[in-house]
């Protein structure tokens, strides 16, 4: 809200308090106490003036167009029983008159004879300046109703797709869910190459062929099954899904039945938020721009909420192939493979110690082992500091090791 005097404490007659800062600001050797006595009884005598005189005037110099501001306005010239009024001056030519008021207002009050700048004070226009705000306030309620309805087309959508992701979450089991996908994702691929109701000659086996080495990762002879006698599309698809299931069947003896559960959750989880974070973007770039359907003459949010559910069919459609893709392409390390990552992660470790070892020294090093470095300072005494000289953190250090400052002798 753009209430004024928020954060503002008005007290009539002022602020006992700010004026006691001031005066200590003015005169830092006076009395605290005395200083304070002295402004609280100047301030009762202030306060007291202030409420003879009518308590705090506040002056309007134009009228909101919501009646809640004006109201909050008003409150500020009669606070915690305090006295006080206010008084509002506007111009025909003001927005809120100009816009939403009554043209014939105008008109009567030119015909009254009234003249330029006199002050006109008639029911006839605080009726007008309620209508006019009422009008304005209407509007911006249509308008935040419209957003609501727009949003609401998103929380649908986003519970549905909360509550799937929640119950992969709390499931133990996800195998039959990650099937179902991939079973559906075999029916739509067959569905697009080997049109239902088609004969064989229009069959795209070769389409059908490069579908399923992308998305299931297998290399399946579907040319070579479309070419049998009394084969159709059905027949396509068991034969596609009875092998999709073996292979995925050998990767969890492979994997073990616990961790494949664990990466068929994760995949999936993984999947749902990265789609979901992509069709949030897309709806707020539709939003942004869909209300330029109204100048075909078409309801922008009939439209916004026909397109919203094909992105979000999309969603899923798109959701059923990546899981699918990625669980196929997903396969257990061979022991040649695995020897060579242990081979690397040891290799890393050791060139970490070795590095640690250069920038910290070794702490296990006697003086019988090695010969003391030479010192760059002459008289360097490792247990007097004031030989050392003044280096900065980053010069070699003056014992002679080679190291920077910091990391030898310097170091905290």
């Amino acid at each position: 809200t753009n209430m004024a005097g928020r954060g503002t404490d008005i007290q009539l007659g002022g602020n006992v308090d700010m004026k006691v800062m001031e005066a200590l600001n003015a005169d830092p050797d006076a009395n605290p106490d005395e200083l304070r006595a002295r402004i609280e009884a100047e301030h009762a005598a202030d306060k007291q003036r202030v409420l003879d005189a009518g308590g705090l005037f506040v002056l309007g110099t134009e009228r909101h167009e919501s009646r809640r501001i004006d109201n909050q306005l008003r409150g500020r010239s009669g606070r915690q029983g305090d006295p006080g009024r206010s008084l509002f001056f506007l111009s025909l030519d003001d927005d809120l008159m100009r816009i939403f008021g009554s043209e014939r207002l105008d008109k009567v009050l030119s015909s009254l004879g009234m003249k330029e700048g006199e002050a006109i004070i008639h029911p006839w226009v605080n009726k007008s300046l309620e209508r006019a705000q009422a009008k304005v306030e209407g509007r911006n309620f249509d308008i935040r109703k419209q957003l609501l309805k727009f949003d609401d087309v998103m929380n649908d959508q986003r519970r549905a797709i909360f509550s799937q992701r929640r119950e992969i979450m709390d499931s133990d089991e996800v195998g039959e869910i990650a099937a179902d996908m991939r079973h559906q994702v075999i029916e739509d691929i067959v569905d697009e190459f080997l049109p239902p109701k088609s004969y064989a000659d229009q069959w795209n086996t070769e389409g059908l062929k490069a579908a399923v080495r992308e998305r299931l990762n297998m290399n399946l002879p579907v040319d070579e099954w479309a070419e049998e006698e009394g084969v159709d599309q059905e027949a396509m698809r068991e034969r596609i899904e009875q092998a999709t299931d073996t292979y995925m069947a050998e990767k969890e003896q492979g994997f073990g039945p616990e961790n494949m559960r664990n990466i068929e959750k994760q995949v999936l989880l993984q999947m749902i938020d990265q789609k979901w974070r992509d069709h949030l973007v897309t709806l707020e770039h539709l939003r942004s721009v869909v209300g330029f359907r109204g100048y075909a003459q078409r309801d922008p949010l009939s439209e916004y909420k026909t397109e919203a559910f094909q992105l979000f069919e999309t969603l899923l459609d798109g959701l059923r192939f990546d899981v699918t893709q990625r669980l196929a392409q997903i396969r257990p390390l061979t022991d040649a493979e695995r020897e060579e990552m242990l081979r690397q992660m040891v290799e890393q470790q050791k060139a970490g110690q070795e590095h640690l070892t250069m920038e910290h020294g070794d702490e296990h090093r006697s003086d019988d082992d090695a010969d003391k470095p030479e010192p760059l300072v002459e008289g360097f005494d490792e247990a007097d500091p004031a030989t050392w000289g003044n280096p900065s953190r980053n010069d070699i250090c003056p014992c002679g090791s080679g190291k920077k400052f910091k990391h030898c002798h310097g170091a905290i």
